[in-house]
């Protein structure tokens, strides 16, 4: 899909065209969804997920800024950030957090900074290890700085 494309679909989806919401979810809702799996293991609440994810697409679509980044990262952020949500959620009710083994982390950070931030991974490689698992804590499983503090036994 070219640019001039995603501009156009988006402008009819802030118009509130329901065709352009359909298109937009048969494009991108299989790679959101691969975010979401990634985060979330359970297929049902992933799909929850995803259903959330896109009603809030369709709602706050006239918040989007093409200054800020593009679509996509505006999208894959809802995403991320909600499935996070629902970790923390469900690590406050059993008490158990589903982590990503460390190579998942590291892979799932690569396919989804690939797509705006190219270079970025060869900064966050560039870093001492010990940034490093700060940065995969806060950014990849949405610890707050006071719970990677307490994890880490960090200031």
């Amino acid at each position: 899909m070219s640019n001039a494309e995603v501009k156009s679909l988006i402008l009819k989806l802030q118009e509130g065209n329901e065709s352009a919401f359909s298109e937009l979810y048969d494009k991108f809702s299989p790679a959101l969804y691969g975010i979401i799996k990634k985060i979330i293991r359970d297929d049902e609440i992933a799909q929850d997920i995803l259903q959330d994810c896109f009603v809030t697409i369709w709602k706050k679509a006239q918040t989007f800024n093409e200054e800020k980044g593009s679509f996509f990262t505006w999208m894959l952020n809802i995403c991320r950030n909600r499935s996070i949500d629902v970790l923390r959620k469900q690590n406050r009710e059993s008490d158990h957090l589903h982590v990503m083994k460390e190579t998942e982390v590291l892979s799932t950070s690569q396919e989804s900074m690939n797509i705006n931030t190219i270079g970025l991974k060869d900064v966050v490689d560039s870093l001492p290890e010990q940034h490093q698992i700060i940065i995969e804590y806060l950014y990849l499983r949405g610890y707050t700085q006071q719970e990677v503090s307490e994890e880490l036994d960090i200031p």
